[in-house]
């Protein structure tokens, strides 16, 4: 499997490409980063240093990329966090030429926008981008409940409303919805969970929650999941895979006292899950 993967890139820390690549290359999967920020660290530190990638500049790392004879060897495209407007019509453009030159190919959308606990946290435009031109041209997208709900128009909290607003999200374009974060009100306490919704199904896994915030476990997440499904086309057993792995991913990183994702360290997460969390199907 080869992913073209168009995200940010940090030197200090993991998230964006920095978060989703060596997961995927412990797994097997070639990936093909071009980056859109190459920054110092994340900006949730409040401060860092480096250059936004111009779009222009995006878009010819993507065409020197065409120019070798590889796009019709991309079974994926992935992306995540868009830090500006133009970006967009660069990693739609990639998507379309890449699905010329492989039909077969999918686009993973990572539709980043904000959580539950601080609102929105990207520029104003991005959500309508989003919404309006760039969900659409996905196959696969993994918001969270609160982006889900931004997304739809609606406003997701118990299964059934939250399965409700995944179909809705299926009828803008995406067949397979991955919704991250789910959490129902009447779930048992300390507990978080996942819901996979295909044109075969929905099925639900529930984990301990482990209370930190984990700047990149978005962007591991979709990019697993992405990857699992498109080798199997089963989607219970890459939900199943990708909650185990980013578990104990999120486990040894808590456990660290870093602020920072291990992820290099829990490497054999990704590689041999443990498989120990119990996907159902609900529909």
């Amino acid at each position: 499997m080869k992913i073209l993967s168009i995200q940010s890139a940090v030197a200090y820390g993991h998230v964006g490409n920095s978060a989703a690549v060596f997961p995927l290359q412990r797994i097997g999967v070639e990936v093909m980063p071009v980056y859109t920020v190459n920054f110092s660290n994340h900006t949730g530190y409040g401060a860092w240093r480096g250059p936004l990638i111009a779009p222009d500049d995006v878009r010819d790392v993507i065409q020197g990329i065409e120019d070798r004879g590889v796009l019709p060897q991309i079974d994926v495209v992935l992306s995540g966090y868009q830090g500006g407007e133009g970006i967009a019509d660069v990693i739609l453009d990639a998507v379309a030429r890449v699905k010329e030159a492989n039909p077969g190919a999918v686009y993973a959308c990572d539709p980043v926008m904000g959580n539950a606990k601080s609102g929105c946290f990207v520029a104003p435009a991005i959500p309508v981008l989003l919404r309006e031109r760039v969900v659409p041209a996905a196959d696969i997208i993994t918001p969270n409940q609160f982006e889900l709900g931004f997304l739809t128009g609606t406003e997701p909290h118990d299964l059934a409303s939250t399965l409700a607003s995944a179909d809705r999200a299926r009828e803008m374009g995406p067949r397979t919805v991955l919704v991250t974060s789910v959490e129902r009100p009447d779930r048992p306490e300390g507990t978080i969970e996942m819901l996979a919704v295909t044109d075969d199904g929905a099925w639900l896994v529930q984990t301990p929650h482990i209370p930190m915030k984990a700047n990149g476990s978005g962007d591991v997440t979709a990019a697993l999941f992405t990857a699992h499904l498109g080798r199997t086309g089963d989607a219970a057993d890459a939900l199943a895979r990708t909650t185990s792995s980013v578990f104990d991913l999120l486990a040894r990183t808590h456990e660290s006292g870093q602020r920072e994702l291990q992820l290099v360290e829990s490497q054999e997460a990704y590689a041999h899950p443990r498989m120990q969390f119990a996907v159902t199907q609900v529909r």
